[in-house]
């Protein structure tokens, strides 16, 4: 019966996708190398491998982020199954979207653990990968053991360990655009009970992209260097002291964005399309450092780990927010953020009838934001415009005898600039506990498995907030008389001076339940299938953002008060108008200067988005080992989906609560080593996600729409090719890699109305090994495939960020 099911399975698996192949491991007969089995990592709150659990994952080794180009989490779009991160800003932006569900901005979709430290703010998410040994992508809600913004799934990352991993490695590389890096790294085992690390490395983009506003030069180069140490202690054959500390310095560039074109409104310019020119330069700094102690005892019959995390993100941002060259409004954000956090587990040893794990989390993280807003000359003439288009646009002409009189309101802000500061401070506490019980040859059936869990998360979210700002404007009310064109003076140029400002505190707080079940049957240790039922979550929060858009609003009430106050005494001795008009036109200064009452709560706070998953797949390794696949289908209930958008004001992006979406799909993943030197690996991801209950008034109603920032398709194909030489050649052996990766169609909007269609990359490399050396000359994006790789919409004008250019390139890496 077994057969028959396995042989099933593997005919629908014949089409499908990607695994991965482990790093300098000899293949003395033609199976497929399982990375798991190669590199082996502990992990603290797992009892079993990967292809082991009721869940759909992809893991890569060194050897397959070097032959796939993967430098950072970013390069992972699409070469894992429906999961789509863009490639655009800085690495401030670090957005990742799986299965129908993701983030733009505030907290993530799917969370990010390295070395089994989690890193709680996605600004960290893009950092350097020149010490990484692997990564694994569990997609899928890992709420019941990883807690909170993990409903989408969950990204591990381990760096070498010296243990394992004797030598100095040192690695330079050159490529087209002024691209050069390298890194050393060296790993040293001192006794049986110690050993440590130590890496270092430095890089620098010259950038692809020009901005024409500013002498054409390139608008995207980074510079960063960084290093990272890591020490293990082993005391005795029980306990196990794992220390890591990391640090890296960025400084990037400005923001390539292109103006595509006016969405509504006003007239467009030709002469802009395709070109990006902001006159404001732009640019990124971060500080970042990361350390950690992993401790680990060993009983007979359970093991007991602590894991203690620090986390200190410094860094400034400087943003030409109109991305024109008009001199309308721009940003700067300072973010300093400390997190610390402690995660204690307990679980059983591996092989047992019943496994278990049961521990406690807990995190908390200080995050001050210095974020104001300035408004430049272009800007100061957009503001007065609309207040002066708009009251004049209301006022009427008043008619006596042959005679009318047109009013004309005029009011200024004064000064070639209004800063809007805003000074904020976002305190987050957490706290968990967690429970999860997997049951063996559950009711004597040899094989078959359930594992039951449940979380409890608790939040508490605190918001101080400071911002204001303070200025002066001039009004004026004169009537134009026809016939004879005459100006009659009725109010007389009158300053007025302001000052606006929200402060105070808010907080907020929360509890989440996480369960999961999951029944799966093991045909043998390499083959099972599985069905599983899970809930995750993502954070609320508040959206600082919104307090421009609310000084804004008031900034026209406290006008239009000042006018009112001026204008309403001279209106009401004006003879010529009628009692009627004067009623009419004090009604409209009044109703312009009433001033609602600011719910900053209401304004301000968003909800946690939280949604179940329903998943079925299975994990073959068929014919004699030479195919490993794994499949999977899923189906997703969205509740509170938070979506990003562009305030009304159009001052910064916001999050929303959207209401409900669905999201169905598959994935299909699989390697084939047809010889000893041709391996064949392949992946393909399909999510269709809509809205089903998103109405935004009586007029705007997106049910039915795609879900934005996601792929219908992802697909990814590659091969590797060992070309083997005669004992005593010049080279030990020549490795062909090329794989070609695409994505699409992408919607960018809720509307749907901008997307970009399904595009592709080709990348290759030719590496020449010999001995601990090689050689490797690489291409990326060789057809040079031109797309969008974002696009957003702000002031009723389309931008987008191209995709980067064919690039070429050399490594050089030897370990001594």
């Amino acid at each position: 019966m077994k057969k028959i099911i396995l042989n099933v399975l593997a005919l629908l698996a014949i089409g499908a996708t990607q695994t991965v192949r482990g790093e300098e491991v000899p293949q003395d007969t033609t199976k497929v190398v399982d990375i798991e089995e190669v590199v082996v990592i502990a992990t603290p709150k797992e009892n079993s491998r990967l292809r082991q659990q009721a869940l759909s994952a992809t893991s890569l080794s060194q050897a397959d982020m070097r032959n796939n180009a993967v430098q950072s989490v970013k390069n992972l779009s699409a070469l894992v199954p429906n999961l789509f991160i863009p490639d655009y800003g800085s690495k401030l932006t670090t957005s990742v979207y799986v299965r129908g569900i993701g983030s733009r901005i505030n907290t993530p979709a799917v969370g990010l653990y390295v070395d089994n430290i989690p890193f709680i703010d996605k600004s960290a998410f893009d950092f350097n990968y020149s010490d990484i040994e692997r990564i694994d992508v569990m997609r899928g809600p890992q709420g019941t053991l990883y807690g909170r913004n993990t409903m989408g799934g969950l990204i591990r990352v381990f760096t070498k360990s010296p243990f394992t991993y004797q030598g100095t490695d040192l690695t330079l590389s050159a490529a087209t655009y002024n691209n050069y890096k390298a890194s050393v790294s060296h790993y040293h085992r001192i006794s049986q009970q110690f050993a440590f690390s130590a890496n270092f490395f430095y890089e620098h983009k010259g950038g692809f992209f020009k901005n024409a506003a500013l002498n054409n030069e390139r608008v995207d180069k980074d510079d960063e260097f960084g290093g990272r140490l890591r020490a293990i202690l082993l005391p005795n054959e029980n306990l196990k002291l794992d220390f890591t500390l990391n640090y890296e310095y960025t400084h990037q560039g400005g923001y390539p964005y292109e103006y595509t074109g006016v969405t509504e409104g006003e007239e467009d310019r030709a002469d802009y399309i395709g070109r990006i020119a902001y006159n404001h330069r732009s640019g990124y700094k971060r500080n970042l450092l990361n350390g950690g102690l992993n401790l680990e005892h060993q009983a007979d019959n359970f093991v007991l780990s602590s894991v203690t995390g620090f986390q200190l993100l410094d860094d400034h941002m400087d943003l030409d927010q109109d991305f024109t060259e008009q001199n309308i409004y721009t940003m700067m954000q300072k973010q300093n953020s400390k997190t610390l956090s402690e995660e204690l587990v307990l679980k059983s040893k591996p092989g047992r009838r019943w496994q278990w794990t049961t521990g406690a989390s807990a995190f908390y993280q200080w995050l001050h934001t210095d974020a104001p807003v300035t408004f430049q000359s272009d800007g100061m003439a957009w503001l007065n415009s609309m207040t002066n288009d708009n009251a004049n646009r209301y006022l009427p002409t008043i008619s006596q005898g042959p005679m009318t009189m047109q009013f004309v309101f005029s009011d200024v802000i004064g000064g070639s600039t209004l800063p809007i500061s805003g000074v904020f401070d976002t305190p987050v506490l957490n706290a968990a506990l967690f429970h999860q019980s997997t049951f063996n040859d559950l009711f004597g059936a040899e094989g078959l498995s359930l594992t039951l869990g449940l979380r409890m998360d608790y939040e508490r979210l605190k918001l101080d907030y400071n911002t204001g700002c303070t200025y002066s404007h001039t009004y004026s009310l004169s009537g134009k008389l026809t016939p004879g064109d005459r100006v009659i003076p009725m109010v007389p140029e009158t300053r007025f001076d302001q000052s606006l400002s929200y402060r105070g505190k808010l907080n907020h707080d929360y509890i989440q339940l996480l369960p999961k079940v999951a029944l799966q049957y093991d045909f043998d240790r390499r083959n099972n299938i599985y069905a599983s039922v899970s809930k995750g979550y993502r954070s609320g929060g508040y959206n600082i953002q919104m307090f421009s858009d609310l000084l804004q609003t008031d900034m026209r009430s406290a006008n239009m008060g000042d006018v009112a106050s001026a204008t309403i005494p001279v209106i009401e001795g004006v003879g010529m108008i009628d009692d009627a008009t004067k009623q009419k036109i004090i009604g409209m200064l009044n109703g312009m200067a009433q001033k609602a009452e600011t719910d900053v709560r209401q304004a301000t706070l968003y909800r946690p988005e939280y949604s179940w998953n329903y998943e079925v797949g299975t994990h073959l390794t068929l014919f004699d080992g030479r195919l490993q696949t794994d499949l999977a289908a899923f189906y997703m209930d969205t509740r509170d989906q938070q979506i990003s958008r562009f305030a009304a004001s159009g001052l910064g992006r916001i999050t929303v609560n959207a209401g409900k979406s669905r999201s169905l799909g598959a994935e299909a993943a699989l390697r084939a080593q047809l010889t000893n030197d041709l391996t064949l690996n392949g992946s393909y991801g399909y999510t269709y996600a809509t809205f089903t209950d998103y109405v935004v008034s009586d007029e705007v109603n997106y049910n039915g729409r795609y879900v934005p920032f996601v792929p219908k398709h992802t697909f990814n194909i590659g091969a590797q090719y060992i070309i083997g030489l005669k004992k005593g050649a010049w080279l030990d052996n020549i490795t062909l890699n090329a794989h070609y990766k695409a994505a699409g169609r992408i919607y960018w909007t809720e509307e749907n109305n901008a997307s970009q269609a399904l595009y592709g990359t080709l990348n290759g490399r030719i590496s020449l090994n010999k001995g601990n050396g090689q050689i490797a000359l690489w291409v990326n994006n060789a057809l040079n495939t031109c797309y969008q790789a974002f696009w957003f919409e702000t002031m009723s004008r389309g931008f987008a960020q191209m995709g980067r250019p064919v690039q070429i390139g050399i490594d050089l890496r030897c370990r001594f």
